[in-house]
């Protein structure tokens, strides 16, 4: 799905150079759930941002099958943006004055060959919660609310950034769920980054992060469900 050769990153902040991902090579696969484990300024969230059209890379090659993201213009990465990845943050971005169903609703409208936003809040749990609006959903359902806006549009990709990170843990699990639901039954490939070494057991490859780099990949023979996480 993803073919990354010699991808670099370079910030200057007024003469300093800060190298946010220093040479990474690395390759996703269709089907794949993944977890970038990583403290924070590790390079996580920038590959991520790259991958996913949303930052561009200093030097190196990434290729989402055979179009080269590296090469792409700002309109052909607005595209690929639009028809092929979602994105789940810390923080959930949803619209206050909208319940569930109207905050999926806003991708689907956008979008080639949506799902109708109540079956895609089904697959995340919330098929109960349609009408709530966010102040009225704990932060673990406001949590899947995002994760199911950005599965609505049937991405091939689904790129997470700590969706977790704000949540304790029992609702983290609830997310955790409802992400693995996701990759088994749409065969979505994920990318899940996080600092929580507990997560990782979920992940059918792990990518460990330092420097800008990855300094050792794990893959988990068995996997374990969300709920044997230890937190």
């Amino acid at each position: 799905m993803f073919r990354i050769e010699g991808l670099t990153k370079v910030y200057h902040t007024g003469e300093v150079e800060i190298h946010a991902l220093a040479g990474v090579d690395l390759a996703l696969y269709e089907r794949e759930l993944a977890v970038l484990l990583g403290p924070s300024g590790s390079g996580k969230s920038t590959l991520l941002n790259i991958l996913g059209g949303l930052d561009t890379a200093t030097a190196g090659t990434a290729f989402f099958r055979d179009a080269e993201i590296t090469a792409m213009r700002e309109r052909e990465l607005t595209r690929f943006r639009r028809d092929h990845v979602g994105f789940v943050f810390q923080f959930y971005n949803l619209i206050p004055s909208l319940s569930a169903r109207e905050n999926v609703a806003l991708v689907t409208e956008i979008s080639k060959n949506p799902m109708k936003p109540d079956e895609a809040l089904d697959l995340v749990g919330l098929g109960h919660r349609l009408d709530h609006f966010p102040a009225q959903l704990s932060g673990g359902e406001q949590q899947r609310v995002a994760i199911a806006r950005a599965i609505a549009k049937r991405p091939e990709v689904l790129l997470c950034d700590e969706p977790t990170g704000a949540l304790d843990s029992k609702t983290g699990v609830q997310v955790l769920e409802a992400l693995t639901s996701v990759n088994e039954e749409l065969g979505t490939t994920t990318a899940v980054i996080t600092h929580n070494v507990a997560i990782a057991g979920i992940a059918h490859r792990v990518f460990y992060f330092g420097d800008g780099k990855i300094v050792r990949t794990d893959v988990n023979k068995r996997r374990v469900g969300p709920s044997k996480v230890q937190w």
